[in-house]
């Protein structure tokens, strides 16, 4: 189902489980949005540096190659303002605090719901 608030938006999909990665497309392209996909955080990076107009990733944290923070920490040498959300299976305070004192902007916990994801997505839109 199309949202008009993603709609066009160009979101980078970083996750190297393939069935996830499909999944997560899958709802994405219901809703309209422009989607990128990296299978490493490396990937990320260059896809990143590449795509200027990216408006929001969403980022796996257990990542090959490159892990999810590593990768952050080099996109936000490129893009300050981008929005970044982590998707981790862990969802315990401690690791809530170093998701976020780490330079994501949210996070969301797998298995993730297509609603939640869709709501999480508007919720961080740049300029929203």
């Amino acid at each position: 189902m199309e949202n008009e608030f993603l709609k066009g938006k160009k979101i980078l999909i970083v996750e190297d489980d393939l069935s996830s990665r499909l999944y997560l497309n899958k709802i994405l392209e219901k809703a309209g949005v422009v989607i990128l996909n990296a299978g490493d955080g490396q990937e990320a990076v260059d896809v990143t540096l590449n795509n200027p107009d990216i408006d929001i990733i969403l980022m796996d944290i257990q990542l090959p190659i490159m892990d999810g923070y590593s990768a952050l920490s080099k996109i936000r040498e490129i893009r300050q303002d981008i929005v970044v959300i982590a998707q981790t299976a862990y969802g315990l305070l401690g690791d809530k605090e170093k998701i976020l004192n780490s330079g994501f902007n949210d996070y969301i916990i797998k298995p993730i719901l297509s609603q939640n994801l869709i709501e999480k997505l508007i919720v961080n839109l740049p300029g929203k």
